[in-house]
């Protein structure tokens, strides 16, 4: 993979931030967008701007061509069988609410379980827990090893034949733990039991199939894959979507509507309702067809090389505190003895972006006895220069507070 060329589409890439040339190393909150993207939104509100689906002029054909056409990018990155089981929402925090509202609150009741783990985002922990507070079933974790793996001998353990919904983070937003997600949709299956996927961090970064990883649901976010920001993907297979009631009641979503009753349009429609994110969408699938020419295979080795070599490096710094398994994505969370937004403001004046803070896991941050962390987090466009960056900035941290440390 040609990094520099990869770069080079990235207009915001290119800037001083504070006077230094900017190191952005926070690409799991979210990606930057390449020339592309940015270029099919604004052809789309030049062009093309109209509503979908419901006029017969040429700027509506045009532009429900390109937001069906969209599916239909999203359907083969992920292979899905069909474009019903795609829908289009708001990101993975709306997906996993719908699934929650839809799915959950009018299948479960008292005695059935929801199992989860510690390491989850916020958005894939609330919903459960009001949907367990709501039908009375209970909510359980699979115990974490602690370098923040799972065992399947632990998911064995905790999946029962009461539980009905296990619901686990591909990839862990703080560890950077890619969780085994086929052989935990076997042992929920074998269980009589469904898995729910949050997506966000594992389908920008590696191939997902969601045939051969047998998942019922599977969410994550454009903004996080170098796309817009403001849509997101909810893929369920088509049986159990077919039997679920839409959340949101309006324009779009309907078949026919009279005075006392309504009925609602085909898969995927009926999730849909109101205008959608339509510009989001257009945007997405040019941010699958960047993400496609460069290579889903080449992102991943280069991010793995780039983790490696950061985990490398970073180790070389005295107190610091890494967190995570060895065997990762590209991202790596650490402390050092200085509280990390005092971290980030520091590296941030260097022209350094990492995150700081619980990253919307405070469950995990008291598995880990902190109550935050910082994490730099890389994408297809960053650099081995970037992380030298970032641990001379490290250093001249430790400089800084002297003492303190």
């Amino acid at each position: 993979m040609d990094v520099k060329a990869v770069r080079d589409e990235f207009p915001i890439l290119h800037q001083d931030v504070n006077g230094y040339p900017l190191v952005y190393l926070d690409s799991s909150a979210t990606s930057q967008k390449p020339r592309q993207v940015i270029d099919a939104v604004d052809a789309y509100y030049r062009e093309n701007n109209a509503n979908v689906h419901r006029g017969v002029h040429t700027l509506s054909m045009r532009a429900t061509d390109q937001y069906e056409g969209a599916r239909e990018k999203v359907r083969q990155f992920i292979n899905a069988s069909s474009t019903a089981e795609v829908i289009f929402t708001r990101g993975t925090t709306t997906s996993l609410n719908t699934i929650a509202y839809s799915y959950a609150w009018p299948n479960l009741q008292a005695g059935d379980e929801i199992v989860i783990t510690e390491m989850e985002h916020h958005s894939n922990l609330i919903p459960w827990q009001q949907a367990a507070k709501a039908t009375g079933a209970a909510l359980k974790y699979i115990p974490m090893q602690s370098d923040g793996t799972l065992t399947l001998e632990d998911v064995r353990e905790t999946v029962t034949e009461h539980t009905k919904i296990v619901a686990i983070s591909h990839v862990s937003n703080v560890l950077g733990t890619i969780n085994p997600v086929k052989e935990m949709a076997h042992i929920a299956h074998q269980n009589g039991a469904i898995i729910v996927v949050d997506g966000a961090q594992g389908a920008p970064h590696m191939n997902v199939d969601v045939q051969d990883l047998d998942c019922d649901f599977y969410t994550f976010s454009g903004h996080k894959m170098l796309g817009p920001t403001g849509i997101g993907v909810l893929y369920g297979k088509q049986a159990l979507l077919e039997n679920m009631e839409p959340v949101e009641f309006g324009g779009e979503m309907i078949d026919v509507v009279d005075f006392y009753d309504s009925t609602w349009k085909e898969l995927p429609w009926k999730f849909e309702g109101g205008t959608p994110v339509i510009a989001g969408a257009i945007g997405l699938g040019a941010a699958i067809d960047f993400l496609n020419n460069v290579g889903m295979n080449a992102i991943m080795e280069h991010e793995q090389n780039l983790v490696n070599y950061a985990l490398k490096k970073l180790r070389t710094i005295d107190d610091i505190s890494i967190y995570g398994p060895e065997e990762r994505t590209a991202l790596v969370t650490f402390n050092l003895n200085v509280h990390p937004h005092d971290l980030a403001t520091v590296l941030d004046a260097e022209g350094i972006a990492v995150r700081a803070g619980h990253h919307c896991a405070q469950p995990l941050m008291k598995w880990l006895n902190s109550p935050a962390t910082a994490r730099a987090s890389f994408y297809l466009y960053n650099t081995e220069e970037e992380v030298d960056r970032l641990v001379e900035g490290l250093l001249h941290t430790k400089e800084f507070f002297g003492d303190v440390i």
